[in-house]
C-alpha cells in the first residue's frame, strides 16, 4: 500500500515516479488507451478533422506534455467539449472548402497555443474564476446539445446538411425516416451498450471499458453486413440502401501521410483570430476546469500546478496544430478513469500516448474496420452525459436564478456561438446581482481583511459582496495561507455570496482539511439562503430593529 505521503514526494515528472510505480502506471495507462482510441477518432471526426488528428493530439498530450506539465494523474488528448469551437472554424475559415477550412484552424490553434503559453507564464491559471458555475455548466449542456444534434445523423447513416445548429435540431425527425437500417442497428446498439455498461456494478466487468465493447461489437456487425465492400440491399419492398467502406473509418496505410501542415494566409482577417480567441479562451477554461476536478478524485490528495498546466497544454497544442492534430485539454473522462484504474503518476499519461502512437503505426487497418456510427454512438452518448436532465435539476436545487442562468447560457449559445453565448450568461449574472442590491463599486473589488489573531490562527473577514467576478484576490490569499494553521472565514458581514464563492469555499474548506489544518465558515447564520442547497448563494439578513405599534383610540 503506497502512503499518501511517499506519493506526494514523488516528483511529477521524474523517473523515481516511474521506477516505483511503472507497473500500476503501466497497466492503468493500457486500459486508457483503450478508452481513448475510439473517443480520439470520434472527436477528431466530429470536429471536421481527419480521423489521425485526434491521435496525433493523444501521442503528443501523453508523450510531451505528461513530462512537463504541472499535474499527477490527468490524461491529456482531445476532448468532445472542443468539437463545437473546432468544427465552427473549420466551416467559418474554409468557407466550403473542407481541407482548405482544416488548414487555416490548424493555424489558429499554433497562434491559440502561443496565447495559452503566454497565460500561463503570466500566471493566469485562475482564468476559471472568472466564471459563474451555472454559467459554466450551461456552456458544457450547450456543447453536448450540438454534440446530439450533430452525431445522431451519423449514427443513423445520414448525411446532414451544413447549416446551423438549429436546423440539424430540426432535422432529427427526416433522419429518423430515412435512417439506413444496417448501419442504424450498429449505432443505436453501440448506445444501448453504453447504457447498460453504465448500470454494472461488478468491478471486474467495470475494467473493461464500454467504448472498446461498442467499438469491437461494431467492427463485428459491420463485418457481418460487408461494409468494406459497396453494396445495396433491399430493406423492405421498394426500399433500397447504399452501404460500403464511406461508413468506416478512413485513414492513410502510412502514417506520415496524416500529418498535415497550417496555413497562415488568412491571419489578417477577423474570423481567424476570432477562431484563435475561441479556441484559446474555451480550451484553457476547461483544461483549468478538468484540471481541478481530477485533483479533486486524487485519492493522495495531490495539488496541481494549474499555471505550469496550462504552459505545458500550450506547448502541447502548439506541436500538435504544427502537424495536423487537434488542440488538447485535461480530459476529465479518460482522467477519472486513470485514476479508477490505479494510476499514481503522470507516467500513465506517457503510457497511454505511447501506446496510442505504436498501436497506429503497426495496426492501420485494425482502425480502418471501425463503423462512423459507433463512434458517433460514443459522441452522442458523451453529448446526453453532458446535457442530461440530471444537470437541470442539479442547476435547479441550488436556486431558481442558477437554473434561469443555465437556460440563459444555453440558448444563447444555440442562438449565436460559444464566446457569444457565455458572454450573455455572464452579463446575465452580472444584471442579477445588481437587480440584488449589489453595489455597482463591489462588482469588481471584494472588502477583506487577513490577520493572524493567534499563533496558528489566521481570521479571514469578508465584507461588501463576495461574487464570481471579484473574489479573484481571494482564491490568491488563500493559496498562500500556510498548510496545517487553523483558518476561519467570517461572512457575518458580507451582504451577499454568491454560489460560485459558496463552492469556492466549501472546497477550500475540505481541502485544507484534508492537508492536515482546520478551516471553519463563520457568519452564516446571519444570512437567508435563496434556495435549501447547502451551497446556495445567500443574502444577510436585514435587521429587525425595534417595532413601532401606532394605536387609535376613536374618540367617543
Amino acid at each position: 500500500m503506497v502512503s499518501i505521503q511517499a506519493l506526494r514526494r514523488v516528483p511529477r515528472t521524474g523517473l523515481p515516479g516511474l521506477r516505483d510505480h511503472w507497473r500500476s502506471d503501466l497497466v492503468s495507462g493500457f486500459l486508457v488507451f483503450l478508452i481513448a482510441l475510439p473517443l480520439c477518432l470520434g472527436i477528431a471526426m466530429a470536429s471536421g478533422f481527419p480521423p489521425m488528428a485526434g491521435i496525433i493530439s493523444a501521442v503528443i498530450g501523453g508523450v510531451v506534455v505528461s513530462r512537463i506539465n504541472g499535474s499527477h494523474v490527468t490524461v491529456n488528448g482531445p476532448a468532445a467539449g472542443l468539437i463545437v469551437v473546432i468544427l465552427s472554424a473549420v466551416q467559418s475559415l474554409g468557407q466550403g472548402d473542407a481541407m482548405a477550412g482544416y488548414r487555416y484552424t490548424l493555424a489558429a490553434i499554433v497562434m491559440a497555443s502561443v496565447l495559452q503559453i503566454l497565460m500561463g507564464l503570466l500566471k493566469a491559471g485562475k482564468l476559471n474564476a472568472y466564471f459563474p458555475a451555472a454559467v459554466v455548466h450551461g456552456m458544457l449542456a450547450a456543447i453536448g446539445i450540438i454534440i446530439m444534434a450533430k452525431q445522431i445523423h451519423v449514427m443513423l447513416g445520414v448525411k446532414p446538411e451544413d447549416g446551423e445548429i438549429l436546423s440539424a435540431i430540426a432535422g432529427i425527425p427526416c433522419s429518423v425516416m430515412a435512417a439506413n437500417p444496417e448501419i442504424a442497428l450498429i449505432g443505436l446498439l453501440g448506445l444501448v451498450i453504453l447504457m447498460i455498461w453504465s448500470w454494472v456494478r461488478n468491478p471486474y466487468l467495470r475494467m473493461i471499458p464500454a467504448p472498446l465493447i461498442v467499438i469491437v461489437v461494431g467492427m463485428a456487425l459491420g463485418r457481418y453486413f460487408d461494409l468494406e465492400h459497396e453494396h445495396v440491399f433491399l430493406f423492405l419492398p421498394h426500399h433500397e440502401y447504399t452501404i460500403g467502406p464511406r461508413f468506416l473509418v478512413s485513414i492513410p496505410e502510412d502514417v506520415l501521410a496524416s500529418f498535415y501542415f497550417p496555413d497562415f494566409s488568412k491571419i489578417a482577417t477577423v474570423e481567424f483570430w476570432g477562431a484563435v480567441m475561441s479556441i484559446g479562451l474555451i480550451g484553457s477554461l476547461e483544461s483549468l476546469l478538468s484540471a481541478t476536478a481530477v485533483d479533486k478524485l486524487d485519492p493522495y490528495k495531490r495539488r496541481s500546478d494549474l499555471n505550469r498546466d496550462l504552459t505545458a497544454v500550450g506547448v502541447g497544442n502548439l506541436l500538435s496544430g504544427l502537424i495536423g492534430g487537434l488542440p488538447m485539454i485535461a480530459e476529465i473522462v479518460r482522467s477519472s478513469a486513470n485514476i479508477n484504474n490505479g494510476a499514481k503518476t503522470g507516467w500513465a499519461n506517457f503510457f497511454h500516448g505511447l501506446l496510442l502512437g505504436l498501436f497506429v503505426v503497426f495496426f492501420p487497418h485494425v482502425i480502418h474496420e471501425i463503423p462512423l456510427a459507433s463512434l458517433a454512438a460514443l459522441l452522442v452518448y458523451t453529448g446526453f452525459r453532458l446535457a442530461s436532465p440530471r444537470q437541470f435539476a442539479k442547476t435547479m436545487d441550488i436556486g431558481k436564478e442558477q437554473l434561469a442562468l443555465f437556460c440563459v447560457t444555453i440558448v444563447g449559445i444555440l442562438t449565436t456561438d460559444l464566446l457569444v453565448g457565455v458572454a450573455i450568461g455572464i452579463a446575465a449574472k452580472l444584471m442579477i446581482h445588481i437587480f440584488r442590491g449589489v453595489e455597482l463599486k463591489h462588482l469588481a473589488r471584494l472588502d477583506y481583511a487577513l490577520k493572524q489573531t493567534s499563533p496558528g490562527t489566521y481570521h479571514v473577514r469578508i465584507g461588501g459582496s463576495a461574487i464570481f467576478s471579484n473574489f479573484l484576490a481571494l482564491k490568491r490569499v488563500a493559496a498562500e495561507l500556510p498548510a496545517g494553521q487553523t483558518v476561519i472565514f467570517d461572512l457575518a458581514d458580507a451582504y451577499l455570496i454568491d454560489h460560485t464563492v459558496m463552492e469556492f469555499l466549501d472546497h477550500f474548506r475540505h481541502d485544507y482539511r484534508d492537508h492536515g489544518g482546520e478551516c471553519h465558515l463563520a457568519g452564516l447564520e446571519n444570512h437567508e439562503p435563496y434556495a435549501d442547497h447547502p451551497l446556495a448563494a445567500r443574502r444577510r439578513r436585514r435587521p429587525m430593529g425595534r417595532r413601532i405599534v401606532f394605536k387609535i383610540v376613536k374618540s367617543s
